[in-house]
C-alpha cells in the first residue's frame, strides 16, 4: 500500500509517498510559497529515484498546491496513492487516536477548528479538497494530541473553576505527539527494550515549535505544551510560559484586543521577542560564537531559552522513575551539539553524563551520546513524523500493526 503523507503548514505543504508496511520512501518534496505573492514565485520541490525536480506554479491556497502534488504524482505509477495520512495538531476532546475519515469527522474537526486556528483551518482546507476530488481514496488525520491523551487529569487539569473547564473544554492536551512517540518508539528500538516499558524523557528542539514529552512505560504522562502550543518552552516567536497577569495587563495595553495580544505572544515573542535579532536560535548562537559576544540581549536569550529547557529536563526526570534515556530531536536537537551540552551541563546528579567528543560528532543518526558510565543513556534521534503518520494511517485503515505485518513477511 502506497500512503501518502501531507504535513501541512501556513503556507507549504509537504508530503512523502511511503511504500508500506515497508517503509520505504518512494519520493517526496515540499509545495512552497503557497498563498499570497511572495519575492519568490510558488513552486514544488519534487524528489524521486535521486533526483530533485522544481517546478514554478502558482498555488494560491492548499487546495490549488494538492491539486498540482497529485498531478505531477500521477505522472509516475508506482507513486499513485492508496490512503492518504494527514498530520492534524488538534484532535480536542473527540480524538484520542487516528481514524478514517468521513463526514462525523469533518464535523468534529470543523467544532474543534479554533482551538489551532494557525494549524488546523489549513489541514482541513486540504482534506476537503482530497475529498472532493478523489472521494474513494481513505484519509486518515494522525493527530499531535493523540499520544498525549494518557496524560493523567492531575497532570492535565488547570487548577480554575471545573465548571469553566467543563464547559470550554479547557484541559491539557500536549503538542508534537506524533513525533515524540516516534522517536521513543525509535529510542526503545535502540536500547532494545520494549516500546511499553520505556521511561524517557524526550526533547522536540525544532526551529519554530519546541517541547519536552515524559514518557513512564511508554505512555506520555506530561508534555510542556497545554491548551494550547504556547505553553512550556522558549520557542522561536512562542513566549512559552507565562504569569496570566501579563497577559491581562497586554489586553489592558491594547485595548482588549484579543488578535493584537494574540499576535504578540505567539508571532513577536521566544527567542525573537527576545533577541530582537532572529527568531532561530541557530543564529543566536552563531553571533555569539563569531564575537557578538558583547551584546547582553544576545546572551540574555541564549540563556533564558537554555534554562527553561534545563529546568523542564530535571522536573520531568523527577516524575519518569528510573529514567532509561533521554532524547534530542528535531532541527535544534539533532543539529547543535551547543545546546545539548549546555541542557545536560550540571545534570549528573539525574545520571547524565555526556561524552563531548561523542556529541560534537553526532552526525549519524541514531546515536548514544553519553559516557559508558553515564547511568541514564543520552540519545540523539532523527525525527520522522512522515513515516509515524504513515504508521498510523496504515494501521487504521488494515486494523494491523505494522510491526505484526512485516514480521508475517520475514516468517
Amino acid at each position: 500500500m502506497n500512503v501518502l503523507v501531507f504535513n501541512c503548514g501556513s503556507s507549504s505543504l509537504k508530503y512523502k509517498i511511503i511504500s508500506m508496511p515497508g517503509e520505504q520512501e518512494l519520493a517526496g518534496g515540499a509545495a512552497e510559497r503557497v498563498g499570497p505573492k511572495t519575492s519568490e514565485p510558488s513552486r514544488i520541490v519534487h524528489r524521486y529515484n535521486g533526483k530533485t525536480e522544481i517546478i514554478q506554479v502558482e498555488m494560491r491556497n492548499h487546495h490549488e498546491s494538492f491539486l498540482e502534488i497529485m498531478k505531477l504524482l500521477s505522472k509516475y505509477p508506482d507513486l499513485i496513492p492508496d490512503a492518504v495520512g494527514h498530520r492534524v495538531v488538534h484532535g480536542g476532546k473527540y480524538f484520542t487516536g487516528p481514524v478514517i475519515s468521513n463526514d462525523s469527522v469533518m464535523e468534529k474537526l470543523e467544532e474543534i477548528k479554533d482551538l489551532a486556528p494557525l494549524h488546523n483551518p489549513p489541514i482541513m482546507e486540504l482534506m476537503y479538497a482530497c475529498g472532493k476530488s478523489y472521494p474513494d481514496l481513505p484519509q486518515v488525520p494522525v493527530f499531535d494530541t493523540a499520544f498525549h491523551s494518557t496524560i493523567p487529569d492531575y497532570a492535565a487539569t488547570y487548577p480554575i473553576p471545573s465548571d469553566i473547564c467543563k464547559k470550554m473544554n479547557i484541559r491539557k492536551y500536549g503538542f508534537h505527539g506524533t513525533s515524540h512517540q516516534y522517536v521513543v518508539e525509535e529510542a526503545a528500538k535502540f536500547l532494545g527494550i520494549s516500546k511499553n516499558r520505556i521511561n524517557a524523557v524526550s526533547c522536540h528542539l525544532g526551529s519554530g515549535g519546541a517541547s519536552l514529552c515524559a514518557v513512564s512505560k511508554g505512555r506520555s504522562i506530561d508534555n510542556t505544551m497545554g491548551y494550547s502550543p504556547l505553553q512550556g518552552l522558549v520557542m522561536s516567536t512562542r513566549c512559552g510560559d507565562l504569569d496570566p497577569a501579563v497577559s491581562m495587563q497586554l489586553l489592558s495595553l491594547h485595548e482588549n484586543n484579543n488578535e493584537e495580544v494574540d499576535k504578540i505572544l505567539n508571532r513577536q515573542s521566544g527567542v525573537l521577542g527576545l533577541s530582537g535579532y532572529s527568531s532561530d536560535i541557530r543564529d543566536v548562537l552563531n553571533s555569539i560564537a563569531s564575537g557578538g559576544s558583547h551584546d547582553e540581549r544576545l546572551l540574555k536569550t541564549a540563556e533564558v531559552y537554555l534554562w527553561r529547557i534545563k529546568k523542564y529536563l530535571g522536573a520531568y526526570l523527577a516524575i519518569t522513575g528510573k529514567v532509561d534515556a533521554i532524547i534530542f530531536t528535531d532541527t535544534i536537537g539533532e543539529e547543535v551539539p551547543f545546546v545539548r551540552a549546555n541542557v545536560c551541563l550540571g545534570m549528573e546528579i539525574f545520571g547524565l553524563i555526556v561524552d563531548h567528543t561523542k556529541n560534537n560528532n553526532a552526525h549519524k543518526l541514531p546515536v548514544d551520546i553519553a559516557t559508558e558510565n553515564s547511568p541514564v543513556r543520552i540519545l540523539v534521534i532523527a525525527t520522522n513524523e512522515e513515516l509515524a503518520i504513515a504508521r498510523r494511517t496504515y494501521e487504521t485503515i488494515t486494523g494491523r500493526p505494522v510491526k505484526a505485518i512485516t514480521q508475517d513477511l520475514k516468517s
